[in-house]
């Protein structure tokens, strides 16, 4: 997959409440030199032309007033925002779990709604400091001002929609129908195909494997602490094409590594360099949390987790926990149907560099079902509809395995 280290580094950019805001801010900057340097250069009274007379038309200490009014309104404002967003994080991370709070975070709707009240602050801000009054030589940037107007009435109505949208956000319809929606896209990514191999059939790369492969192979260790995040596919064909290897995976996407652990087995081991070592670790993007970047269980992992909260003594919600079921339901179905990715990789000539055993969809129905079975035994309206979901999905299975775990 390309440009994994660049696709992590835009989701951590997502993920963060200053770099939209910031944009904006650079954004507001820009103009407001922009538009000064119009007002300076412009050879048109436009304060006494008919033509322009929707343009700001008062004298310089009405220019101060106004623009001193919107800027101390929308620093106000920005505060009260920043205030309701911290309170909803709270409030999500208490209902929904920790691991929400990165979805909430990668809102651009907080986010611009912030970056809006900024940017209209900082405007009004360098326009106000070159307003001069009669004393001085006069200037009053009349189109400059009127811009700085029609900004205050826009993040007016920004700040409208960002309390609606910070209402509905935190709704448990709203947050379900999102992971779902996340886990829909990472399918979609991941596993493209609808229609493929009859998965019944055995995988002939088996045959390719060295035979001595167990006894000759050498683990290549892991030089760091994390959560792998992600996996350089092509980074990892290249360093077994050039050095004349066959690795075999043994970290996947959403695992847990310590550091001297295995990440691949590489064959055979005396081709094995310090070199060698430190490429291959390259090709295994690490970091503190888990991202759905190449984690189909993420998201998944994500609604039941919003299930057994909701399922708690202390929350008692066992409708919350059916939404998450039917969502769950809808993903695994979708899941059934897709061609999963043989474990076996080939180079150009036909011959085996890399083994990376594929998601399957048992382990993915475990993840989903078994927590949710176990917290809810319990309840016979979450048992009916957990039973329900399963025979939702079987009709969309393609294997005798699938339809074994579901039964």
């Amino acid at each position: 997959m390309k440009n994994i280290k660049l696709s992590k580094f835009w989701d951590s950019l997502r993920s963060s409440y200053w770099f939209l805001p910031t944009l904006m801010a650079v954004g507001a900057i820009a103009l407001a030199f922009t538009l000064l340097a119009i007002d300076r250069s412009s050879s048109i009274d436009i304060g006494n032309s008919s033509a322009f007379s929707w343009i700001y038309q008062g004298g310089a200490d009405g220019a101060r007033a106004v623009l001193s009014v919107i800027a101390g309104s929308m620093v106000t404002v920005a505060v009260t925002a920043f205030s309701i967003t911290i309170v909803a994080l709270q409030l999500a991370s208490s209902h929904f779990g920790p691991r929400l709070l990165r979805n909430f975070m990668q809102d651009q709707g907080n986010q611009i709604a912030l970056g809006t009240f900024i940017a209209t602050f900082i405007y009004c801000l360098l326009v106000l400091r070159t307003i001069r009054g009669e004393d001085y030589q006069l200037f009053v940037p009349q189109l400059s001002v009127t811009v700085g107007v029609l900004m205050a009435v826009i993040s007016v109505a920004v700040l409208i929609y960002f309390i609606h949208h910070a209402s509905t956000i935190i709704q448990a319809s709203h947050v379900i129908a999102d992971v779902s929606h996340d886990l829909e896209q990472v399918t979609n990514r991941l596993f493209p195909e609808t229609l493929g191999r009859d998965l019944d059939q055995q995988d002939e790369g088996v045959k390719d494997i060295p035979t001595d492969f167990e006894a000759a192979a050498r683990p290549v260790r892991s030089e760091e602490t994390g959560y792998l995040q992600a996996i350089e596919d092509e980074t990892l064909m290249q360093v077994a094409c050039d050095e004349n290897l066959v690795l075999r995976v043994q970290a996947f996407p959403g695992a847990f590594v310590m550091a001297d652990s295995p990440l691949v087995m590489a064959y055979p081991a005396d081709r094995i360099t310090r070199h060698v070592e430190r490429q291959i670790n390259r090709a295994f993007v690490m970091g503190r949390e888990l991202t759905k970047q190449q984690n189909v269980a993420f998201p998944i992992e994500q609604l039941v987790e919003i299930a057994l909260r909701a399922l708690s003594p202390a929350v008692n919600d066992p409708f919350t926990a059916i939404r998450c079921i039917d969502r769950l339901a809808d993903g695994l179905a979708r899941l059934a149907g897709r061609e999963l990715p043989s474990p076996y990789r080939y180079d150009s000539s036909h011959t085996l560099r890399v083994i990376a055993a594929p998601v399957k969809f048992e382990t993915l129905t475990d993840t989903a079902f078994s927590q949710i079975r176990q917290y809810g035994s319990a309840d016979s309206v979450v048992m009916g509809r957990l039973l329900s979901a399963i025979a939702a999905i079987a009709p969309f299975t393609r294997h005798s395995k699938q339809r074994y775990v579901l039964q």
